[in-house]
């Protein structure tokens, strides 16, 4: 099983060698792969040394799998020439995620649609996952006709640029900034850029890719995305709407048996999920389940993930996992 990291030496491209060796995915041969600046330099996986490849050395070796997380224009352009060399890519670029001929997949979800014929395959944006990850056992019990979502996203969603900056404010010192603005002590509501609709795209990512991986474009969704000082991962205020009514206990006791998702409510002992808690691990943690008293069949829930992790990473190993004990590579 030869495995191609592309953007291994990224934030996320780091996060995903380190998930890779902890899950001991069944790899022969590691090929890190990244810019040009730095081929020929180094990376570490599992105490071996390994030399970073240029696209071009990559492509030619023709590994089963190219793992992709260097943007979305680098997906747009090399994806296809690994997947025309026989190679299964799977991208955590926005680039595939709404092409209509490609799957966008959570392994839980919807990994069962995935075929041979699948060499493009999109993991889907990080605030999407969670998301969805606790929606999708709900959606198929009671139907979800609307939602309202409200993200409170980490900086690392934006890359090490952030987290210098963070650290910089944090400490009084000058340098590069990520965002237009402070974010230390702060609350950016600007997640990507602005659409000429007045959202912005992690926004829309939240309605079109939830439609998508539910396989539902009834569900009305409507989100605001907001970045804040955090570093260990997303959390996200959602509001419900079902078409039927529903069962609170049995709402806790569907989310408790869903795979990936652990739930953290109880008011009385003040849990709920805080994402200096979930940094590191691999689930989405649901809490402050509550009934919504102002709408009929109406919820309230809060949802939190590391969004390195199972927002990115862990989401696109365990989709190769898949390929591999399926035989579909």
């Amino acid at each position: 099983m030869r495995v191609a990291v592309v953007g291994a030496t990224g934030m996320v491209g780091q996060v995903m060698l380190q998930v890779l060796a902890e899950r001991n995915f069944p790899i022969t041969e590691l090929i890190p792969v990244a810019s040009e600046r730095s081929v020929g330099k180094h990376i570490t996986y599992k105490q071996k040394e390994y030399t970073v490849f240029s696209m071009q050395d990559a492509i030619d070796a023709k590994p089963d799998i190219a793992i992709f997380s260097a943007g979305g224009d680098t997906s747009l352009a090399y994806a296809p020439k690994f997947a025309e060399v026989g190679t299964t890519v799977i991208d955590n670029s926005s680039a595939w995620r709404m092409d209509r001929t490609k799957k966008l997949v959570v392994p839980e979800i919807n990994a069962n649609t995935l075929t041979k014929e699948d060499k493009i395959i999109a993991n889907p944006n990080c605030s999407t996952i969670q998301l969805v990850l606790a929606l999708a056992p709900l959606h198929k019990k009671y139907g979800i006709k609307r939602l309202v979502v409200s993200t409170y996203q980490s900086i690392t969603g934006t890359g090490v640029k952030a987290v210098q900056q963070l650290e910089n404010e944090y400490t009084g010192q000058k340098g590069e900034m990520a965002y237009l603005y402070p974010i230390h002590r702060n609350a950016i509501p600007a997640c990507d850029v602005f659409q000429e609709n007045g959202y912005t795209k992690e926004e829309l990512k939240l309605v079109n890719e939830t439609q998508k991986i539910l396989d539902d474009r009834t569900i009305a969704v409507t989100a605001t995305a907001v970045r804040i000082p955090v570093v260990g991962g997303h959390s996200e205020s959602v509001n419900i709407e079902f078409h039927t009514e529903y069962d609170l206990s049995e709402i806790r006791k569907i989310l408790s048996e869903a795979d990936g998702v652990t739930v953290q409510d109880n008011p009385d002992t003040n849990t709920y999920p805080m994402p200096i808690y979930a940094e590191g691990k691999d689930d989405v943690f649901v809490g402050r389940i509550r009934r919504d008293h102002s709408q009929e069949n109406s919820l309230n829930m809060w949802i939190v993930s590391d969004n390195l992790r199972k927002g990115a990473a862990t989401n696109a190993v365990q989709i190769g996992e898949y390929l591999v004990a399926n035989g579909l590579v």
